[in-house]
């Protein structure tokens, strides 16, 4: 963990009350773009990745008018000794929580000849390790608070095994039912949890799809995730036409399924 003291956010007025907000993969595509959209609505943003070259120059962009809204944290999600103090600093530095966001992961080629348990064991570390050891931070403390909003960045593809990427489809589908698994915990607790389920999004990522299928830009999945947190939609598939397209899959015959060439 390497985390950046030498900024510091702008104190909020008392009369303007401010959201705060926690970004997982921030540095990057969706993360990336969603940290752009909440900074319009005026959030605090504590943004966590790898790669300190691209979080300092989106905190840059974003705090370029003067807001100070946003604070970076160099972190790599395979590192989960170091999160249980990254989120305290994190919530600290920020004055309180509000939305907490898991949006890193990791996907490898689409290839049905490809065997690799070692990418097959980084991508479940990345994509559902690394989310477990954050939301269970974020989801105690907003169950002792009684509010807060957790949101994790699934994908369509976790709807069902596609034989050329088994491992990424089983850590989102992973994933999605641990994120149902707190959803049922913490509602009664006055938590939202929203599964956010993306198609095809033109990020980095979308090199390793075996075709592509009418992708959309990251900015235009931000504002269609930011719709579903304002909504505090428990599933929101981005865009929407992908909840069509997920019925049909999760309700195929297994022989049918293996059929298609997904």
């Amino acid at each position: 963990m390497d985390d950046v003291t030498s900024q510091n956010l702008l104190s909020p007025r008392p009369l303007e009350p401010r959201k705060n907000a926690i970004i997982i993969g921030a540095s990057s595509g969706i993360g990336e773009a969603l940290a752009r959209r909440l900074a319009k609505e005026g959030y605090a943003l504590a943004l966590v990745a790898r790669r300190e070259n691209l979080l300092r120059r989106l905190c840059e962009e974003i705090n370029a008018d003067g807001s100070h809204q946003a604070i970076y944290f160099v972190h790599d999600v395979l590192v989960t000794v170091d999160v249980p103090n990254l989120f305290q600093k994190a919530c600290a530095v920020l004055g309180g929580l509000d939305l907490f966001v898991y949006s890193a992961g990791v996907q490898y080629p689409n290839d049905a000849n490809s065997f690799s348990g070692e990418n097959d064991s980084h991508t479940f570390s990345v994509n559902l390790i690394g989310a477990a050891t954050w939301l269970n931070m974020a989801a105690e403390r907003f169950q002792i608070a009684g509010s807060g909003h957790i949101v994790g960045i699934g994908s369509v593809a976790g709807d069902r095994g596609r034989r050329g990427m088994p491992a990424y489809t089983a850590s989102k589908a992973g994933l999605h039912t641990y994120l149902e698994g707190w959803r049922n915990r913490l509602s009664r607790y006055g938590v939202t949890v929203t599964t956010v389920k993306p198609g095809q999004v033109a990020t980095a990522l979308l090199k390793n799809a075996d075709r592509e299928r009418n992708p959309i830009s990251a900015e235009t999945a931000a504002e269609l995730i930011w719709k579903a947190i304002k909504r505090r939609r428990t599933i929101a598939y981005v865009p929407a036409r992908w909840a069509f397209v997920g019925w049909v899959i999760q309700h195929l015959p297994g022989f049918i399924f293996r059929r298609l060439n997904i």
